[in-house]
């Protein structure tokens, strides 16, 4: 006779550690504390105090010195400081890919490939006959072998250029890709938290730039009074400074970096609020923080324009809701043919879509 044995449920049991929740918070708050353990574990600490998050069986404690254990973070023995490792900052951009592009479905926009048959990546299933000029390289001789028992017969062999079948590869295209990123003092401005969503859409953007497509070049880019390069490695540690936002200066840098690269494929993808208000004249900063300055804006739409027919296409992340800053972007965008996300503060998982090259206007989840 068979006997079912019932428990209490533990949802533990099926699902996450104790210690994989926590690392989850834990990710989440490096992001706003800008890799900053001592304040992360310090919120940890109270949001504990206020959720129960731990117990008498596993404690604040027995979660740091995991962290210690499996190299997510290490302590200098001599001043005592504690940093995340570079284990610690992948997994916070693959957390960062997850949250914003987990929900979205796949556009024919998203695909990143071009659908040019020939000599390239990635083989195609389906076969078709020889034709002439094909390489030997592209001939798929257990096709061409069947063939050739089938048209032939098998006890008098014989392959006739009939009986060869060639079996393609999809070429797909190498990007270089520079992104942009404002970290300038509008980010944080009137206490709106702008510049973590930007971090976030970065981290996304870089992992899945990385990871998927690892033959592409990606260059990052910040901008505030003036535009500087930065590793990958350096996103989670981005701060906004008491700068203004030389879009033109970001812009300026990218193209030069563009330049250089071989690829014929080149892009931009730009995160900011989408205010510029400061142009480097000489040594001179010229600013305007009221508005939208026409010498600012006018030199923004040159520089896309430019942009345009390099045939390097400009993506906005926009961070903002204001209506005359999102007409801004919309102008930029269609002066350059390329993208706009607008991206609202709370929900991220959600952009409306423009694409200015086709005219449709759709919400991607």
């Amino acid at each position: 006779m068979k006997a079912f044995h019932f428990s209490k449920y533990d949802p533990q049991a099926e699902g996450k550690t104790k210690f994989e929740q926590l690392l989850d918070i834990f990710m989440q708050l490096l992001t706003y504390t800008n890799g900053d353990v001592s304040e992360a574990m310090s919120w940890m600490n109270q949001l504990d105090k206020e959720y129960e998050m731990t117990d008498d069986e596993y404690g604040m404690g027995d979660f740091i010195d995991e962290l210690k254990e499996k190299g997510y973070i290490n302590e200098n023995q001599v001043s005592g400081e504690i940093k995340i490792t570079s284990k610690t900052e992948q997994g916070i951009r693959k957390r960062s890919l997850e949250e914003i592009f987990g929900k979205l479905k796949k556009t024919r926009n998203g695909e990143h490939n071009t659908f040019k048959p020939g000599q390239g990546d990635e083989q195609n299933p389906e076969t078709r006959p020889f034709q002439f000029g094909d390489s030997v390289e592209q001939i798929d001789f257990t096709t061409s072998i069947l063939n050739a028992q089938i048209n032939h017969g098998i006890d008098s062999f014989s392959m006739q250029e009939d009986d060869l079948a060639i079996r393609e590869t999809d070429f797909k295209a190498q990007t270089s890709t520079v992104l942009m990123i404002d970290i300038s003092h509008s980010m944080i401005l009137y206490g709106e938290d702008r510049i973590t969503p930007a971090k976030k859409v970065a981290m996304a953007l870089s992992e899945l730039i990385t990871t998927k497509y690892p033959k592409d070049t990606l260059d990052i880019v910040v901008f505030g009074n003036d535009a500087w390069p930065v590793e990958i490695k350096d996103l989670p540690y981005l701060q906004v400074g008491p700068y203004h936002t030389n879009t033109v200066a970001g812009l300026e840098l990218a193209m030069d970096i563009l330049r250089r690269r071989k690829n014929p494929n080149k892009q931009i993808f730009m995160i900011t609020d989408g205010k510029p208000t400061c142009l480097k004249i000489g040594k001179r900063y010229y600013k305007n923080s009221f508005g939208l300055d026409r010498k600012i804006t006018t030199r923004c739409l040159s520089l896309a324009t430019q942009c345009k027919k390099l045939k390097i296409p400009i993506t906005t992340f926009m961070i903002a809701t204001d209506p005359y800053l999102q007409r801004f972007v919309q102008e930029f965008t269609e002066t350059n043919s390329g993208k706009a996300f607008f991206a609202s503060l709370d929900r991220l998982g959600a952009f409306i879509f423009r694409d200015f090259e086709s005219g449709k206007r759709k919400t991607v989840y």
